[in-house]
């Protein structure tokens, strides 16, 4: 079902052990959300057997999250970036600078009303973009984008996996209540029971 809405633009900071294993902060909210565009890029193997492809494997390598937004302020941006904020609130970007990677949430709204919730688990943003023109005859917005490359999380979860995304549907069958309205109040951690792939809904903040 075709998305008609985007909202509810999210954070989380990452800090990370000895093994580089993630636990993340309360979410905060980024910006105004305006658009966002997910590309993937798999990994592709083939098993070939009797001159013939027997079996092939895509698994995810990584991906490109550009997010649209109203505007990002510096504290945010230096967040994000590693740009950092002088004396006299002034944002200096360097040719250095590497910000730490985040979680990211947002939510789609679906043409029948519901939304599709979203939870990237590992995302390393680069400077923002600004598009700027001079004022003309027409109005014009001129508003910023951040692109980001999305990784799968370091640290795995209970059935010994490394997620990247976790996502989930209003009102789809199994969805409680619980999931979507906690959805902001914590990174989601995904949990299983024994001998199954079936999530359970459970969120976990800070440790």
């Amino acid at each position: 079902m075709a998305t008609i809405g985007l909202d509810k633009l999210y954070y989380s900071k990452i800090t990370e052990d000895a093994s580089g294993n993630e636990t993340y902060g309360t979410p905060t909210i980024l910006a105004k959300a305006i658009s966002a565009e997910l590309s993937v890029e798999l990994a592709e193997a083939t098993l070939y057997a009797d001159d013939v492809a027997a079996e092939i494997v895509k698994e995810f390598k990584s991906g490109t999250l550009t997010l649209g937004v109203d505007d990002i302020g510096i504290n945010v941006a230096s967040e994000l970036t590693g740009a950092q904020i002088d004396i006299n609130n002034v944002l200096i970007s360097g040719g250095q600078d590497a910000g730490s990677p985040v979680a990211i949430g947002f939510r789609a709204k679906k043409s029948n009303g519901k939304y599709k919730y979203y939870w990237l688990y590992r995302v390393k943003f680069g400077i923002p973009a600004a598009s700027l023109a001079t004022k003309g005859d027409s109005i014009t917005f001129s508003t910023p984008s951040i692109e980001g490359t999305v990784l799968c999380r370091n640290k795995p979860d209970s059935n010994g996996k490394h997620p990247w995304k976790a996502e989930v549907t209003e009102g789809d069958t199994g969805v409680s209540d619980a999931t979507i309205t906690g959805w902001y109040d914590a990174v989601y951690e995904p949990t299983y029971t024994r001998n199954s792939t079936k999530t359970t809904t459970t969120t976990t903040g800070d440790k």
